[in-house]
């Protein structure tokens, strides 16, 4: 076992509202795991086999780089995002999320966990940013991380603050006791969290490795009130691009995780259990098959994107300097598009970009959507097919 059990008493409350056998005094235990910074098990030649075949992946995934390409990171990073949040439970069409970013003016109708998904996916950019900014990860960085993804959450006002009294995963809502996994006890948490952050700081080991550990050391510790796997997760990219592992690209391994949650969970008892090597294989197997996903995708958008090029010169053939040609290099990034979302993505005037939009219609890129109320609404089916095959961790069809 990585860690200690130790025996607390639930004490008994009568005015809880609640059947009363959950009133009553009742015994659990809670786990504190071991430090994890200067972690030292070896690591088995298999291990250091998928290791391997994770990091070139996620390094041929981010080794073509230019300003033209960077739609397909936005791309990437939104479907790590929303898979992350659909391991919550958050299950949202790939449909309804595209265009429900162009549907975010006061007064239109948009579903609450929509709104959720999407600050998380404008969330998850920015911590990752500032997470991999930070010259030192502190307790701060990790408090603001949190923060910031929680911004949208219907609990917001839990965002950016640790625990101070015991929480559970399982059993019931009442107490901790016949929970399936009961985390450290609020006291432990300041040095948990210290040791985490000087794990985090540290170098002498393979980053996925070191990503792999640190994300379950999190969930093991479970910090915060909720939101906690969704936080674990981004640290994981924190910590691959602050080592240079994905500077541009994020291999979305939460698609991997969220294809095999009961795996994925198994593997984090594992790690309780001291199976170390058992979780690190599960993680790092995710991490390779994640960033082999993406690097199909990335080479089937510029696929499209080609198609799409050809489509519009036999169709209107607009001059070089057109805004159709523009669009059709940040569609990627926007499935779902109006007049100023190009505008803003393309940098070129309202009536150019308008233009440009019927242009790409015109030429069977685009198709206009009927929603009344607002700006007119363009979206790209094959785009968003290739997006859902995407996040439903399927590989091309073309690559079949």
């Amino acid at each position: 076992m990585r860690g200690q059990l130790v025996r607390r008493t639930w004490e008994h409350d009568p005015s809880l509202y609640a059947p009363a056998r959950f009133r009553r005094a009742c015994h659990y235990e809670a786990f504190i795991p071991d430090e994890l910074a200067e972690f030292s098990e070896s690591i088995s030649s298999e291990l250091s086999g998928i290791v391997s075949e994770a990091e070139a992946a996620i390094r041929t995934l981010n080794s073509v780089v230019s300003p033209a390409l960077a739609p397909f990171a936005r791309l990437l990073l939104r479907s790590e995002s929303i898979a992350s949040s659909k391991i919550e439970g958050m299950q949202v069409e790939v449909r309804e999320i595209a265009r429900a970013q162009t549907q975010l003016n006061p007064g239109r109708n948009v579903r609450s966990v929509v709104r959720e998904v999407l600050g998380n996916i404008d969330a998850m950019e920015s911590a990752i940013e500032r997470g991999s900014a930070a010259e030192e990860i502190t307790l701060e960085n990790i408090v603001d991380i949190h923060r910031i993804l929680m911004k949208s959450a219907s609990n917001s006002h839990l965002a950016g603050l640790i625990r101070k009294e015991q929480n559970w995963i399982g059993g019931n809502d009442y107490n901790p006791c016949g929970a399936d996994f009961v985390p450290p006890p609020q006291e432990e948490l300041a040095a948990l969290m210290a040791d985490l952050c000087r794990a985090m700081n540290e170098d002498h080991l393979p980053p996925v490795i070191q990503a792999g550990l640190v994300h379950a050391q999190f969930e093991t510790i479970h910090p915060f009130h909720d939101g906690n796997g969704r936080t674990g997760r981004a640290l994981v990219h924190v910590i691959l691009r602050r080592r240079g592992m994905s500077p541009v690209y994020v291999p979305p391994i939460s698609i991997v995780l969220a294809g095999r949650k009961e795996r994925y969970v198994e593997g984090l008892t594992k790690f309780r259990r001291g199976e170390t090597s058992e979780w690190l294989s599960i993680f790092s197997e995710a991490a390779a098959r994640s960033a082999h996903l993406a690097s199909s995708y990335v080479r089937e958008v510029e696929s499209l994107q080609d198609k799409w090029r050809k489509s519009l010169a036999a169709a209107s053939n607009p001059r070089s300097d057109a805004a159709a040609w523009a669009i059709i290099d940040i569609l990627p990034a926007h499935p779902v598009i109006t007049v100023p979302v190009a505008t803003l993505a393309t940098g070129r005037t309202k009536a150019v970009v308008g233009e440009g939009l019927k242009q790409l219609e015109a030429a069977g890129i685009l198709s206009r959507l009927p929603i009344g109320g607002g700006a007119t609404t363009w979206e790209s089916a094959q785009l968003l097919d290739l997006i859902s095959d995407l996040e439903a961790g399927e590989p091309p069809s073309s690559s079949e």
